[in-house]
């Protein structure tokens, strides 16, 4: 099949599907909020309540609140980025371990993939989107939402199915920290038209801020503020159907408009 005639008017419904909240707004909510602004449906799937992360710094609740009040914290933030509905999964976020140790979520991966697919099925979408090979930065959490995503995707029946994942390597990316190295990225997008809605949903997950600044306040020498750290690059690698030299794909052509380069 000719994948690059598929229609950008076909693009009408996307699943985000990521381990935590805040996950779907620092890894790829530039995107998201460029396809929201089009028109197209984006639902989000998040798998836990986050409730393992951190409460901010000082604390912004107790311990037994965290989850609750990050479900908020990515509700204000799929608002900002214009998603059309958020569902969460509600797995329990393990607690960090000794010497900040990360886990997965869950061991039942079958039952992920299939709650996934309901998702999809019920959602009636074309295209998925989830975490890097490589967890971005070998996140646990994330690696278990890329290996269901692509059970999903390799029992797809649809011919017209996508899956593309976050974070794609490319040379000049500006946070390879993050890099998901085992993929090449297919689509590298400039975010900037949508950067103050990008933003705002960062500002949302408050419990994070001191997570999202600390690394760039210490390369700093100074307390940097969130929106200095928020990426105006996103890339994006296809997963299924594999690329095999093709540039078609419904993500390919729709980012064409906004795109830094499309090293594929």
């Amino acid at each position: 099949m000719n994948y690059g005639c598929v229609l950008i008017s076909s693009i009408v419904k996307v699943l985000a599907f990521f381990a935590h909240p805040d996950d779907e707004t620092m890894l790829s909510g530039g995107a998201l909020a460029l396809l929201a602004q089009s028109e197209v449906e984006v639902h989000y799937l998040i798998a836990t309540r986050g409730e393992g992360g951190e409460r901010g710094d000082p604390p912004l609740c107790l311990p037994e609140e965290l989850g609750s009040l990050r479900e908020k914290e990515v509700a204000c933030a799929v608002e900002n980025l214009g998603g059309s509905s958020l569902t969460n999964l509600g797995y329990p976020d393990p607690v960090v371990g000794p010497d900040q140790a990360l886990y997965p979520f869950t061991t039942d991966l079958a039952r992920l993939a299939a709650q996934v697919a309901e998702q999809i099925q019920r959602r009636d979408v074309d295209i998925l989107i989830s975490h890097g090979t490589n967890g971005e930065y070998g996140h646990p959490a994330h690696l278990l939402c890329n290996k269901a995503s692509r059970l999903v995707a390799a029992s797809s029946q649809d011919s017209l199915f996508f899956l593309y994942t976050v974070a794609a390597a490319y040379p000049e990316h500006p946070k390879p920290r993050i890099l998901n190295r085992s993929d090449p990225a297919h689509i590298v997008i400039n975010v900037r038209s949508v950067l103050n809605n990008k933003i705002q949903a960062a500002l949302c997950h408050k419990t994070q801020h001191a997570l999202f600044i600390r690394r760039a306040s210490i390369e700093a020498g100074r307390r940097v503020k969130v929106p200095e750290v928020i990426l105006k690059e996103e890339s994006l690698h296809r997963v299924y159907p594999a690329k095999r030299g093709e540039r078609g794909g419904p993500l390919e052509e729709f980012f064409s408009a906004w795109a830094i380069q499309q090293p594929f």
